[in-house]
């Protein structure tokens, strides 16, 4: 791949990862949560009491990719020579604690009541 592909690659790699991180806080309402609302929708299809718990996993994921595409994509903008380097197990076990300490954090917010959470008892149409 030529260096300017790779590049835009990676441009476009971190832009995505930084649209579904938790860096970008302000777009949880229009990219994570309605990704996580799918998520948790379709695996409701099989079990619905899965579905609260199927949407912290859905959201946590949005933001686990968005570590890891954002990481993938700065490594292309910034590879000098032929090839970039690999995204490493090391670099996936930093991402993975980075959104898990994101999450403690959030979860720590909604037992201390300064975030609400999603209500539990969504009416019918």
């Amino acid at each position: 791949m030529s260096h300017t592909r790779r590049r835009i690659k990676g441009g476009l790699l971190g832009f995505v990862g930084y649209m579904l991180s938790p860096l970008s806080w302000w777009n949880d309402l229009f990219v994570n949560v309605p990704l996580a609302l799918g998520f948790a929708w379709i695996i409701s299809l099989f079990d619905p009491a899965d579905f609260g718990a199927s949407f912290v996993v859905g959201y946590w994921l949005t933001n686990v990719l968005g570590f890891v595409l954002m990481h993938k994509g700065a490594q292309d903008l910034l590879a000098t020579g032929e090839s970039a380097p690999r995204y490493s197990w090391k670099q996936l076990a930093k991402d993975l604690s980075i959104s898990l300490a994101y999450t403690c954090l959030i979860l720590a917010l909604v037992k201390l009541k300064v975030v609400e959470p999603l209500p539990t008892y969504l009416p019918r149409h």
